[in-house]
């Protein structure tokens, strides 16, 4: 073990247990979202790192005195191209991403200039260090890692406060206009057949819903041209091994079905108090005029609000529908440095003009071929 202070000591550990009790206990006291969650997190370095070829960089903090876990930062070292990255354990499934420790622990390990130090020493050598995706308000990052100050992505992420009752939500989220639109495309729908909405509750209805949702979002996205990331088998076993495994606790997948047929579903994570919707899926193609994507979210947020959740949170990305169901908008930063002559050629092209950000953001993602960089919920 690397030790760096007479307060913390600093380790790489490449095969750190995220499911161990240490973990779990740190995860619940922590800062940190849901997507450093233990399920996720086991299952994004177990399914996902080795198909992306790249190497687990797991910094654990610990305190000197009693070995307890103060900190995990989870991160990867991987090779985009001719470009060396080090940044946080993500691989497109992750929107919000935060070391793993509370507001007090930080502030401790930053009065701590040996054990900062060590940090920095122990993720080097890379090209380019990435820190996206990063919350507002979240920990701050940068000053543990002594890079440049962050800036804001061209993109923000929307959730929409739940209100109890259902109707008070509905009535101060949504325009009027709009509630008449959905209760007359609602009675369209009913007149079609049996309509039932639900959330799954086995492992049977989750394995079929997943793989209705991939079949349903495979035309849309290869429409868009980006594809789709359910499409490729790594990233299907991924998101259907942390349904099955969190279902019911820190999974939830809702679908709605027509005469017993699902027409549309959403996956997402259930952490303190939030819904964060991650993936979704309609028969737009069966449906066209009947707005499955708005009822489908608007039957979800009464779903949340019985269950007692606070917040629906859309996560990342831009689509004018979150606004519609009372979604504000809260910016997403990142944190980068170059380390290298070629990891500053690189960070120089993603500051600079249109086209050559989507040159260098093609040569960064080699090894990962195009799709939605963003959280595949669109």
């Amino acid at each position: 073990m690397n030790k760096a202070s007479d307060t913390f000591d600093v380790s790489i550990d490449h095969e750190f247990d995220f499911s161990s009790p240490e973990y779990v206990e740190l995860f619940d006291n922590s800062a940190a979202t849901a997507f450093q969650h233990p399920l996720w997190l086991d299952r994004l370095y177990a399914k996902l790192a080795l198909h992306a070829r790249a190497e687990p960089l797991i910094v654990v903090v610990r305190r000197r005195l009693t070995g307890t876990l103060a900190m995990v930062l989870p991160l990867l070292r991987i090779r985009r191209g001719p470009i060396r990255t080090v940044e946080f354990a993500d691989l497109r499934v992750s929107d919000y991403l935060a070391p793993v420790c509370s507001h007090e622990l930080l502030s401790q390990l930053l009065e701590d200039e040996h054990a900062c130090a060590e940090i920095r020493r122990l993720i080097r050598p890379f090209d380019l260090l990435r820190m996206t995706k990063l919350p507002d308000g979240r920990l701050p990052i940068e000053n543990l890692l002594g890079t440049p100050r962050r800036v804001s992505m061209d993109t923000n992420a929307y959730a929409t406060v739940l209100l109890a009752p259902f109707e008070h939500w509905r009535a101060s989220a949504m325009d009027r206009s709009y509630q008449k639109e959905l209760a007359k495309k609602c009675r369209q729908l009913e007149k079609k057949g049996a309509l039932v909405f639900s959330c799954c509750d086995d492992s049977a209805s989750a394995l079929a819903t997943m793989e209705v949702m991939r079949k349903l979002r495979g035309p849309r996205f290869q429409a868009q041209g980006d594809g789709d990331l359910l499409q490729r088998p790594e990233y299907y076993d991924f998101y259907s091994d942390v349904a099955l495994r969190g279902l019911g606790c820190f999974v939830r997948l809702y679908a709605m079905k027509m005469d017993g047929n699902v027409i549309a579903a959403v996956l997402g994570l259930c952490h303190r108090d939030s819904f964060l919707v991650i993936m979704s899926a309609f028969d737009i193609a069966g449906y066209k005029s009947q707005s499955l994507g708005a009822l489908m979210f608007e039957r979800v947020a009464r779903d949340c609000i019985e269950r007692g959740d606070r917040m629906l949170d859309f996560t990342i990305g831009d689509e004018p529908y979150k606004k519609s169901f009372g979604g504000q908008p809260s910016p997403i930063w990142a944190v980068t440095q170059a380390g290298s002559t070629a990891g500053t050629i690189a960070l120089f092209a993603l500051r600079q003009a249109p086209w050559l950000k989507v040159a260098a953001k093609r040569i960064s993602e080699f090894r990962l071929p195009a799709t939605r960089t963003s959280s595949p919920t669109r």
